[in-house]
Protein backbone atom coordinates (compact mmCIF):
# COMPACT_ATOMS: atom_id res chain seq x y z
CA UNK A 1 0.00 0.00 0.00
CA UNK A 2 1.60 3.90 -1.34
CA UNK A 3 2.33 5.48 2.01
CA UNK A 4 0.22 8.45 3.52
CA UNK A 5 3.02 10.63 4.22
CA UNK A 6 6.69 11.38 3.85
CA UNK A 7 7.90 9.51 7.38
CA UNK A 8 6.09 6.70 6.33
CA UNK A 9 7.35 6.68 2.85
CA UNK A 10 10.68 7.08 3.99
CA UNK A 11 10.44 3.81 6.26
CA UNK A 12 8.62 1.95 3.45
CA UNK A 13 11.29 2.71 1.00
CA UNK A 14 13.78 1.96 3.48
CA UNK A 15 12.94 -1.66 4.05
CA UNK A 16 12.38 -1.97 0.40
CA UNK A 17 16.04 -0.95 0.13
CA UNK A 18 17.04 -3.30 2.96
CA UNK A 19 15.43 -6.45 0.93
CA UNK A 20 12.79 -6.45 3.81
CA UNK A 21 9.64 -5.84 1.98
CA UNK A 22 8.49 -4.55 -1.39
CA UNK A 23 7.35 -0.86 -1.80
CA UNK A 24 4.01 -0.29 -3.97
CA UNK A 25 3.65 3.20 -5.25
CA UNK A 26 0.62 2.24 -7.16
CA UNK A 27 -2.72 2.47 -5.68
CA UNK A 28 -5.25 -1.07 -5.56
CA UNK A 29 -1.76 -3.06 -5.79
CA UNK A 30 -2.31 -6.59 -4.89
CA UNK A 31 1.09 -7.57 -2.29
CA UNK A 32 0.50 -10.98 -3.88
CA UNK A 33 0.82 -10.22 -7.40
CA UNK A 34 4.24 -8.41 -6.84
CA UNK A 35 6.70 -10.79 -8.52
CA UNK A 36 9.39 -12.09 -6.45
CA UNK A 37 12.62 -9.91 -6.47
CA UNK A 38 11.04 -6.76 -6.95
CA UNK A 39 11.87 -4.21 -4.19
CA UNK A 40 9.63 -1.44 -5.69
CA UNK A 41 6.56 -1.23 -7.76
CA UNK A 42 5.82 2.48 -9.21
CA UNK A 43 3.79 3.82 -12.28
CA UNK A 44 4.85 5.67 -15.40
CA UNK A 45 3.51 8.63 -16.51
CA UNK A 46 2.88 7.04 -20.15
CA UNK A 47 5.46 8.98 -21.77
CA UNK A 48 7.82 5.99 -22.57
CA UNK A 49 5.29 2.97 -23.56
CA UNK A 50 2.51 5.29 -25.09
CA UNK A 51 0.47 4.58 -21.66
CA UNK A 52 0.85 4.24 -17.90
CA UNK A 53 2.35 0.99 -17.31
CA UNK A 54 3.15 -0.32 -13.62
CA UNK A 55 7.10 -1.20 -13.44
CA UNK A 56 8.64 -3.88 -10.87
CA UNK A 57 12.16 -2.93 -9.59
CA UNK A 58 14.78 -4.79 -8.33
CA UNK A 59 16.81 -3.78 -5.31
CA UNK A 60 19.48 -4.42 -7.31
CA UNK A 61 18.59 -2.01 -10.01
CA UNK A 62 18.02 0.75 -7.13
CA UNK A 63 21.49 -0.24 -5.46
CA UNK A 64 23.01 0.19 -9.02
CA UNK A 65 21.32 3.62 -9.99
CA UNK A 66 22.44 5.09 -6.76
CA UNK A 67 26.10 3.49 -6.95
CA UNK A 68 26.48 5.18 -10.19
CA UNK A 69 25.25 8.49 -9.84
CA UNK A 70 27.22 9.26 -6.69
CA UNK A 71 30.12 7.64 -8.60
CA UNK A 72 29.81 10.26 -11.58
CA UNK A 73 28.66 13.23 -9.19
CA UNK A 74 32.11 13.10 -6.97
CA UNK A 75 30.60 11.17 -3.85
CA UNK A 76 27.08 11.20 -2.07
CA UNK A 77 25.98 13.93 -0.06
CA UNK A 78 22.85 15.20 1.31
CA UNK A 79 19.92 15.48 -1.43
CA UNK A 80 17.03 18.42 -1.08
CA UNK A 81 13.66 16.74 -2.51
CA UNK A 82 11.45 18.91 -4.72
CA UNK A 83 10.04 16.52 -6.95
CA UNK A 84 6.66 13.92 -6.22
CA UNK A 85 7.74 10.80 -4.22
CA UNK A 86 5.74 9.04 -5.83
CA UNK A 87 7.04 9.38 -9.20
CA UNK A 88 10.61 7.20 -10.01
CA UNK A 89 12.89 11.00 -9.87
CA UNK A 90 11.62 11.80 -6.10
CA UNK A 91 11.68 8.13 -5.43
CA UNK A 92 15.64 7.84 -6.66
CA UNK A 93 16.23 11.40 -4.81
CA UNK A 94 15.42 9.62 -1.57
CA UNK A 95 17.20 6.32 -1.96
CA UNK A 96 20.10 8.22 -2.84
CA UNK A 97 20.49 9.62 0.87
CA UNK A 98 18.69 6.40 2.53
CA UNK A 99 21.72 4.03 0.70
CA UNK A 100 24.35 6.59 1.36
CA UNK A 101 23.33 7.69 4.98
CA UNK A 102 23.35 11.25 4.75
CA UNK A 103 20.19 13.45 5.25
CA UNK A 104 17.01 13.93 3.00
CA UNK A 105 15.51 17.59 3.38
CA UNK A 106 12.10 17.60 1.93
CA UNK A 107 10.99 20.85 -0.11
CA UNK A 108 8.33 22.97 1.52
CA UNK A 109 4.64 21.70 0.98
CA UNK A 110 3.36 22.93 -2.23
CA UNK A 111 3.46 24.22 -6.00
CA UNK A 112 7.49 25.32 -6.38
CA UNK A 113 8.05 29.10 -5.48
CA UNK A 114 11.30 30.33 -5.98
CA UNK A 115 11.08 32.14 -2.15
CA UNK A 116 10.30 28.37 -0.70
CA UNK A 117 13.44 27.26 -2.76
CA UNK A 118 15.98 29.30 -0.96
CA UNK A 119 14.49 28.65 2.39
CA UNK A 120 15.19 24.75 1.63
CA UNK A 121 18.68 25.23 0.14
CA UNK A 122 19.74 26.83 2.69
CA UNK A 123 18.36 24.03 5.11
CA UNK A 124 20.23 21.30 2.96
CA UNK A 125 23.16 23.13 3.42
CA UNK A 126 23.25 22.89 7.11
CA UNK A 127 22.23 19.53 7.42
CA UNK A 128 26.05 18.44 8.25
CA UNK A 129 26.69 16.78 5.17
CA UNK A 130 29.61 17.05 2.62
CA UNK A 131 28.40 17.57 -0.60
CA UNK A 132 24.13 19.23 -1.38
CA UNK A 133 22.27 18.14 -4.38
CA UNK A 134 19.01 18.65 -5.82
CA UNK A 135 17.03 17.38 -8.95
CA UNK A 136 14.59 19.55 -10.81
CA UNK A 137 12.64 19.32 -14.00
CA UNK A 138 13.37 22.13 -17.09
CA UNK A 139 10.17 23.76 -15.80
CA UNK A 140 11.59 24.38 -12.04
CA UNK A 141 14.55 25.56 -13.19
CA UNK A 142 13.68 28.13 -15.27
CA UNK A 143 12.22 29.37 -12.41
CA UNK A 144 15.22 29.68 -10.72
CA UNK A 145 16.60 31.63 -12.98
CA UNK A 146 14.40 34.11 -13.37
CA UNK A 147 14.96 34.87 -9.83
CA UNK A 148 18.59 36.12 -8.91
CA UNK A 149 18.29 35.27 -5.43
CA UNK A 150 17.52 31.58 -6.62
CA UNK A 151 20.23 31.72 -8.78
CA UNK A 152 22.55 32.64 -5.95
CA UNK A 153 21.31 30.03 -3.53
CA UNK A 154 21.16 27.07 -6.54
CA UNK A 155 25.44 27.94 -7.29
CA UNK A 156 25.80 26.63 -3.72
CA UNK A 157 24.83 23.31 -4.98
CA UNK A 158 27.86 20.66 -5.71
CA UNK A 159 25.18 19.14 -8.62
CA UNK A 160 21.68 20.09 -9.89
CA UNK A 161 20.47 17.11 -11.85
CA UNK A 162 17.76 18.28 -14.40
CA UNK A 163 15.42 15.94 -16.63
CA UNK A 164 12.08 14.93 -16.93
CA UNK A 165 11.79 16.42 -20.22
CA UNK A 166 14.46 18.00 -22.63
CA UNK A 167 15.77 21.35 -21.28
CA UNK A 168 16.17 24.11 -23.81
CA UNK A 169 19.79 24.18 -24.70
CA UNK A 170 19.38 28.36 -23.69
CA UNK A 171 18.28 27.49 -20.30
CA UNK A 172 20.90 25.10 -20.07
CA UNK A 173 23.45 28.29 -21.11
CA UNK A 174 22.14 30.54 -19.18
CA UNK A 175 22.64 28.27 -15.91
CA UNK A 176 25.78 27.66 -16.13
CA UNK A 177 26.86 31.17 -17.06
CA UNK A 178 25.30 32.08 -13.84
CA UNK A 179 27.46 29.19 -12.34
CA UNK A 180 24.88 26.48 -11.19
CA UNK A 181 26.58 23.07 -11.71
CA UNK A 182 23.34 21.65 -13.71
CA UNK A 183 23.60 17.77 -14.81
CA UNK A 184 21.14 16.57 -17.25
CA UNK A 185 19.70 13.49 -17.60
CA UNK A 186 18.25 10.73 -20.01
CA UNK A 187 16.15 7.75 -18.45
CA UNK A 188 12.66 6.45 -17.30
CA UNK A 189 11.17 4.46 -14.83
CA UNK A 190 12.03 1.24 -16.34
CA UNK A 191 15.80 2.79 -16.17
CA UNK A 192 15.51 3.77 -12.70
CA UNK A 193 15.12 7.46 -13.92
CA UNK A 194 18.83 8.66 -15.52
CA UNK A 195 20.43 6.49 -16.29
CA UNK A 196 23.11 8.73 -18.93
CA UNK A 197 24.37 11.86 -17.68
CA UNK A 198 25.39 15.02 -19.81
CA UNK A 199 25.18 12.85 -22.65
CA UNK A 200 27.30 10.21 -21.51
CA UNK A 201 25.81 6.27 -19.92
CA UNK A 202 26.29 6.05 -16.38
CA UNK A 203 29.06 3.09 -15.27
CA UNK A 204 27.89 -0.54 -16.63
CA UNK A 205 24.90 1.12 -18.97
CA UNK A 206 25.49 0.46 -22.56
CA UNK A 207 23.37 2.23 -24.80
CA UNK A 208 22.63 1.49 -28.98
CA UNK A 209 21.01 2.54 -31.46
CA UNK A 210 18.96 1.18 -34.49
CA UNK A 211 20.47 1.56 -37.91
CA UNK A 212 17.08 2.93 -39.26
CA UNK A 213 15.34 4.79 -36.81
CA UNK A 214 17.99 5.83 -34.06
CA UNK A 215 15.73 4.34 -31.29
CA UNK A 216 17.51 4.18 -28.08
CA UNK A 217 17.78 0.96 -26.36
CA UNK A 218 18.79 0.86 -22.77
CA UNK A 219 20.78 -2.36 -21.75
CA UNK A 220 22.69 -2.42 -17.82
CA UNK A 221 21.86 -3.22 -14.43
CA UNK A 222 19.66 -0.21 -13.57
CA UNK A 223 16.94 -1.54 -16.23
CA UNK A 224 14.22 -2.90 -13.90
CA UNK A 225 12.76 -6.46 -13.93
CA UNK A 226 9.55 -5.72 -16.68
CA UNK A 227 6.08 -4.50 -16.80
CA UNK A 228 3.49 -6.36 -14.29
CA UNK A 229 0.16 -6.84 -16.49
CA UNK A 230 -2.49 -8.65 -15.10
CA UNK A 231 -0.76 -10.15 -12.35
CA UNK A 232 1.81 -11.26 -14.61
CA UNK A 233 5.58 -10.21 -15.02
CA UNK A 234 6.44 -9.06 -18.70
CA UNK A 235 10.09 -9.35 -17.91
CA UNK A 236 12.70 -6.76 -19.82
CA UNK A 237 15.66 -9.07 -19.26
CA UNK A 238 18.38 -6.07 -18.47
CA UNK A 239 17.41 -4.53 -21.81
CA UNK A 240 14.61 -1.87 -22.55
CA UNK A 241 13.86 -0.70 -25.88
CA UNK A 242 12.65 3.29 -25.82
CA UNK A 243 10.44 4.85 -28.14
CA UNK A 244 12.72 7.58 -28.01
CA UNK A 245 15.40 8.80 -31.12
CA UNK A 246 19.01 9.19 -30.55
CA UNK A 247 21.93 9.77 -32.32
CA UNK A 248 26.11 10.07 -31.63
CA UNK A 249 27.65 13.22 -31.53
CA UNK A 250 30.87 14.09 -30.18
CA UNK A 251 30.55 10.98 -28.21
CA UNK A 252 27.72 11.73 -26.25
CA UNK A 253 24.37 10.50 -26.59
CA UNK A 254 21.73 13.29 -28.24
CA UNK A 255 17.56 12.64 -27.53
CA UNK A 256 16.09 14.19 -30.84
CA UNK A 257 12.51 13.22 -29.15
CA UNK A 258 9.57 10.31 -29.86
CA UNK A 259 9.59 8.34 -32.94
CA UNK A 260 5.72 9.33 -32.64
CA UNK A 261 6.72 12.91 -32.41
CA UNK A 262 7.80 13.41 -35.58
CA UNK A 263 5.23 15.51 -37.99
CA UNK A 264 4.56 14.65 -41.65
CA UNK A 265 3.45 17.52 -43.29
CA UNK A 266 3.17 17.40 -47.21
CA UNK A 267 5.23 14.72 -47.10
CA UNK A 268 8.23 16.52 -44.97
CA UNK A 269 9.13 15.08 -42.10
CA UNK A 270 9.22 17.65 -39.60
CA UNK A 271 11.28 17.33 -36.00
CA UNK A 272 9.24 19.17 -33.21
CA UNK A 273 12.54 19.40 -31.23
CA UNK A 274 14.54 21.35 -33.82
CA UNK A 275 11.41 23.91 -34.13
CA UNK A 276 10.90 23.84 -30.00
CA UNK A 277 14.84 24.81 -30.01
CA UNK A 278 14.56 27.51 -32.56
CA UNK A 279 11.93 29.24 -31.21
CA UNK A 280 13.71 29.09 -27.64
CA UNK A 281 16.19 31.17 -29.62
CA UNK A 282 13.85 33.83 -29.14
CA UNK A 283 13.76 36.31 -25.75
CA UNK A 284 10.64 36.77 -25.68
CA UNK A 285 9.36 33.05 -25.26
CA UNK A 286 10.41 31.03 -21.96
CA UNK A 287 8.77 27.30 -23.03
CA UNK A 288 7.50 26.12 -26.46
CA UNK A 289 5.79 22.49 -27.21
CA UNK A 290 5.23 21.90 -30.69
CA UNK A 291 2.87 19.05 -31.87
CA UNK A 292 1.26 18.17 -35.71
CA UNK A 293 -2.63 18.90 -36.02
CA UNK A 294 -4.46 16.27 -38.04
CA UNK A 295 -5.30 18.49 -41.60
CA UNK A 296 -7.02 17.22 -44.66
CA UNK A 297 -5.11 18.32 -47.00
CA UNK A 298 -1.52 18.09 -45.58
CA UNK A 299 -1.89 15.18 -43.26
CA UNK A 300 -0.76 17.00 -40.43
CA UNK A 301 -0.23 20.95 -39.73
CA UNK A 302 2.55 21.96 -37.49
CA UNK A 303 1.34 24.37 -34.20
CA UNK A 304 2.99 25.38 -31.44
CA UNK A 305 1.78 26.88 -27.74
CA UNK A 306 4.43 28.88 -26.23
CA UNK A 307 4.78 30.59 -23.14
CA UNK A 308 5.93 34.03 -22.92
CA UNK A 309 8.81 35.24 -20.53
CA UNK A 310 7.40 37.76 -17.75
CA UNK A 311 8.08 40.87 -18.17
CA UNK A 312 6.38 41.47 -22.09
CA UNK A 313 3.74 44.07 -22.60
CA UNK A 314 0.46 43.88 -24.45
CA UNK A 315 1.87 44.74 -27.82
CA UNK A 316 4.73 42.23 -27.10
CA UNK A 317 2.61 39.23 -26.68
CA UNK A 318 0.12 40.28 -29.40
CA UNK A 319 3.11 40.13 -31.73
CA UNK A 320 4.09 37.32 -30.42
CA UNK A 321 2.42 34.60 -32.57
CA UNK A 322 3.82 36.40 -35.75
CA UNK A 323 7.31 36.41 -34.68
CA UNK A 324 7.58 32.84 -34.19
CA UNK A 325 6.13 32.04 -37.22
CA UNK A 326 8.90 34.35 -38.66
CA UNK A 327 12.11 33.53 -37.24
CA UNK A 328 10.81 29.10 -38.12
CA UNK A 329 10.33 30.27 -41.54
CA UNK A 330 13.66 32.42 -41.68
CA UNK A 331 15.66 29.25 -40.19
CA UNK A 332 14.04 26.28 -41.43
CA UNK A 333 11.10 26.95 -44.58
CA UNK A 334 7.71 27.03 -44.76
CA UNK A 335 6.96 23.12 -44.13
CA UNK A 336 8.31 23.38 -40.55
CA UNK A 337 6.89 27.12 -40.16
CA UNK A 338 3.32 26.73 -37.09
CA UNK A 339 0.26 27.51 -38.94
CA UNK A 340 -0.68 27.86 -35.26
CA UNK A 341 0.95 29.82 -32.78
CA UNK A 342 -0.73 29.99 -29.24
CA UNK A 343 0.40 31.92 -25.96
CA UNK A 344 -0.33 30.20 -22.97
CA UNK A 345 0.39 31.66 -19.13
CA UNK A 346 1.66 27.69 -18.47
CA UNK A 347 2.22 24.59 -20.50
CA UNK A 348 -0.15 21.83 -19.01
CA UNK A 349 2.04 19.41 -16.99
CA UNK A 350 1.70 15.53 -15.98
CA UNK A 351 4.01 13.84 -13.88
CA UNK A 352 6.77 14.89 -11.89
CA UNK A 353 6.85 18.11 -14.41
CA UNK A 354 6.83 16.66 -18.06
CA UNK A 355 4.80 19.26 -20.60
CA UNK A 356 2.00 17.22 -21.35
CA UNK A 357 1.87 16.56 -25.27
CA UNK A 358 -1.17 15.24 -25.59
CA UNK A 359 -3.27 17.95 -23.67
CA UNK A 360 -1.57 20.61 -25.72
CA UNK A 361 -2.12 19.44 -29.02
CA UNK A 362 -5.96 19.08 -27.32
CA UNK A 363 -5.74 23.02 -26.82
CA UNK A 364 -3.93 23.91 -29.93
CA UNK A 365 -7.19 21.50 -31.91
CA UNK A 366 -9.98 23.66 -29.50
CA UNK A 367 -8.29 27.02 -31.30
CA UNK A 368 -7.76 26.32 -34.58
CA UNK A 369 -11.67 25.25 -35.02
Amino acid sequence: MAPTNPAEFLDHLTQALDGAAPLALVPGIDQATIPQGAALVLGTSGSTAGQPQIVAVSRASLHAAVSSTHQVLGGSGGWLLTLPADHVAGVMVAARSIVAGTPLTTATPGAFRTETFIADVERLLHDGADRHYTSLVPTQLGRVLADPAAMRSAAQLDAILVGGAATPSGMLRQARDAGLRVVTTYGMTETCGGCVYDGIPLPGVEITLEPESGRVRITGPQVALGYLMDGELRPFNDSFTTADRGSWEGGRLRILGRLDDVIISGGVNVDPRIVEETILGLESVAECLVVGLPDAEWGQRVAAAVVPRPGLDEAQRRELPDRVAQIVRQRLGGAWTPRLVLALDELPLRGPGKPDRAAVASILARERD
